[in-house]
């Protein structure tokens, strides 16, 4: 679905196009997931895109703002994917209108990233990129007319960095939930333990290899910063990756487990770096009841 290496924009694409169909499929009547709104026509849906959240051209993301929205409508970050070097956010504009469909009292928020390149941005430039669009989103909150309940959502290398944010960046804003679509979390057991192309594709985003700068290896793996106040988490694997083994989903959960933390792990048997037809419709049911599950 989304990979390290080549062919990565046109999986995106077919996992923006994949999304939708399936949304479109499921997509309900009436309010949906969330509660019921309050009834404020002076506040009607709004659109606000390539806002930026910085100074760098790729610095930027698009809010999707329902109606009737007030302090307590939630906002879902998307992160997207692509090994940190490629991918765009507008490779997700194809299931945002069904994203709104199923989802319809919620906020949404669709970010971009500088990504590596073989002369700069190495990481963590996209780990403090995703922290300034958090708290950006944040301090808009009042203006925008949301609350400050956030689901960090991501996929591949968007849902590293969506659990790197919910989990070290809490202290910026902790939040409601985060949702992992095959996103590792280890960098460390992932150089040594994935497919032969991981340990070159970690050191060229890391600029590093394990033996030189184990500490940035640390400082970039999501599960080294769960607390037992982390945010409840979804995780949703394929037993049979190569680019991100389901070990790290294993690790991931033992950790959540360990430190009392509310975690669900769905994983997909005999499915790789992501996957489609009605095991992504199965995972989009998962999504919902997860964030149904938050409303509680």
């Amino acid at each position: 679905m989304v990979s390290y290496k080549k062919n990565t924009r046109m999986r995106l694409i077919n996992v923006a196009l994949g999304l939708a169909l399936i949304f479109g499929a499921c997509s309900k009547e009436g309010n949906g997931v969330g509660e019921t709104p309050s009834i404020n026509d002076s506040l009607p849906a709004a659109n606000h895109l390539n806002v930026s959240y910085g100074t760098d051209e790729k610095q930027k993301l698009d809010v999707y703002l329902p109606a009737f929205r007030d302090e307590k409508t939630r906002l879902v970050v998307i992160i997207h994917g692509g090994g940190w070097n490629s991918g765009d956010k507008s490779d997700f504009n194809g299931m945002i209108a069904e994203f709104q469909k199923r989802f319809p009292n919620y906020a949404l928020a669709n970010l971009n990233y500088r990504l590596i390149k073989a002369d700069g941005n190495y990481f963590p430039t996209q780990e403090n990129d995703v922290n300034a669009a958090v708290t950006f989103l944040k301090n808009k909150s009042d203006e925008y007319k949301i609350s400050q309940d956030f689901i960090l959502t991501g996929f591949s290398a968007g849902a590293h960095l969506a659990m790197l944010q919910g989990y070290k960046h809490a202290d910026v804003l902790k939040p409601k939930g985060i949702i992992s679509f095959f996103g590792p979390t280890d960098l460390e057991k992932l150089y040594i333990d994935a497919d032969v192309s991981v340990p070159s594709q970690l050191k060229f985003i890391l600029n590093a290899t394990l033996d030189v700068n184990p500490n940035l290896f640390f400082e970039s793996s999501p599960i080294n910063y769960i607390s037992s106040n982390s945010a409840p988490t979804l995780m949703l694997y394929g037993d049979q990756d190569k680019l991100v083994p389901i070990g790290q989903a294993y690790m991931l959960q033992d950790k959540l487990e360990e430190k009392g933390v509310f975690n669900k792990l769905v994983i997909y048997p005999g499915k790789g770096h992501g996957w489609g037809g009605e095991d992504l419709l199965d995972s989009f049911e998962q999504v919902e009841a997860f964030i149904k599950g938050l409303s509680n």
